[in-house]
């Protein structure tokens, strides 16, 4: 399957922050393996002036989401620390690039880069019809962001060379991905898109 990126496209890369690689409070495992290929697909988008929308948990110390909290996640992506940053090797374009966090509030969990952010907004305000989506973890926040990017009526295309998940329960990836495609989203790898 061919397909041509337009102008109602925006790529959004989602999470790729250090706490999220190996290494990092809540790695993913080979998180960091998906950087240079991601890379390629934002220097594609900034290359045809199309933004590109980077998101990030950003969390306070006392976020709902953590173990001390009531939650079932080790601390991670608090804001200000560097396992907050984005990966080092990934590439932020200068121009037409858009930072979006998400779970900056203590009492609100946001695994879709939709819940709690502008996100929707930047997007209809381009007229952006589809979005490109890549990035960790499948099977979290790429997943969720996906699914709320269809039901606010994108069109999604998932970068199937550019996410990796966690797996916490065995099967974890391939329901996610499965769900993804049962509600209409796409999935493709680069040699698929045509410039």
């Amino acid at each position: 399957m061919k397909l041509k990126i337009t102008d109602r496209d925006a790529l959004i890369v989602v999470d790729m922050q250090k706490d999220f690689m190996p290494g990092g409070a809540l790695p993913v495992p080979e998180g960091d393996k998906i950087v240079p290929r991601l890379n390629e697909y934002i220097k594609l988008f900034e290359k045809k002036g199309l933004p590109v929308f980077f998101t990030r948990d950003w969390h306070p110390e006392n976020h709902i989401s953590f173990k001390g909290f009531g939650g079932v996640w080790p601390p991670h992506c608090v804001q200000g620390t560097k396992g907050a940053e984005f990966h080092d090797e990934l590439y932020i374009p200068a121009d037409n690039k858009f930072i979006i966090s998400k779970g900056t509030s203590p009492d609100f969990d946001a695994y879709s880069g939709f819940q709690g952010t502008i996100l929707e907004d930047l997007l209809r305000e381009r007229g952006i019809r589809r979005v490109f989506i890549g990035g960790v973890a499948t099977d979290y926040c790429v997943k969720n962001t996906a699914l709320g990017a269809l039901n606010l009526g994108f069109e999604v295309v998932v970068l199937e060379d550019a996410i990796k998940g966690v797996n916490v329960n065995p099967g974890d990836v391939e329901r996610a991905i499965d769900e993804m495609m049962s509600k209409g989203a796409v999935f493709i790898n680069i040699e698929d898109l045509t410039t």
